[in-house]
């Protein structure tokens, strides 16, 4: 979590409950706004996406289980 993340995390948590909703459907609205599809990575996402491919995964479809 980035320092950014953290001071926002802190401040909505002072507000009372009802602006906390208010907050998190602003928040939601902005992602989708943004990336609309869900198929934009995260700075995190694209690093974990990154090392599984350069893992030894394997798919379950390529095992023979008999």
């Amino acid at each position: 979590m980035t320092t950014t993340t953290k001071e926002i995390t802190e401040m909505v948590a002072l507000l009372p409950e009802t602006e906390q909703n208010l907050a998190y459907e602003f928040v939601k609205r902005m992602v989708l706004a943004w990336d609309p599809d869900f198929t934009k990575l995260t700075p995190n996402e694209k690093k974990e996406l990154e090392r599984s491919l350069n893992s030894e995964y394997v798919d379950i479809d390529n095992i023979d289980w008999n």
